[in-house]
């Protein structure tokens, strides 16, 4: 499997609340979650985003609440993965859950820059910076969790089981 898009960078402590603002949590429909995914952080992102797309961030990204809005958010918006430096917890299990790939790299997450592109290859965990012609090293996806991720989330999994 592998991801090829243009960087959305952010820093440190992205929180849940400016990934899918809480004023929008009435909704679960993913298409109008990604009308507001990352709107209280980046106005512009809703408009420029692409599908493929990858966000980087650094430190602690998806810290906040456990709700499952916002790797939803980030999903539909069509991001193909989240690279950062270090992840919340619960926000990674949320991801890998509903079958958004996310790859923790510091290296990178400081490395890459907005604008990049950037291509993943998820058997590997190689991060290929084609704009800097850069490789970083992130973790490969076990065999099960790139299984999750080709079924879009764990309940489709364990249904097609």
């Amino acid at each position: 499997m592998k991801a090829y898009g243009t960087v959305h960078k952010y820093g440190d402590n992205v929180d849940t609340d400016v990934i899918i603002p809480a004023r929008y949590l009435n909704s679960s429909d993913p298409a109008e979650l990604a009308k507001h995914c990352m709107e209280d952080i980046d106005k512009e992102f809703v408009n420029n985003v692409k599908a493929g797309d990858i966000i980087v961030a650094k430190k602690n990204f998806g810290c906040g609440s456990s709700r499952e809005h916002a790797p939803i958010a980030i999903k539909a918006s069509g991001v193909s993965c989240v690279i950062a430096d270090t992840f919340a917890r619960i926000f990674y299990r949320n991801s890998i859950n509903i079958g958004l790939p996310i790859i923790e790299c510091p290296e990178a997450a400081e490395g890459i820059e907005d604008g990049d592109e950037v291509e993943i290859d998820f058997d590997s965990g190689i991060i290929y910076d084609k704009t800097k012609d850069t490789r970083y090293k992130g973790q490969a996806f076990p065999p099960f969790m790139q299984e999750i991720i080709k079924n879009e989330g764990l309940i489709n999994y364990i249904n097609n089981k």
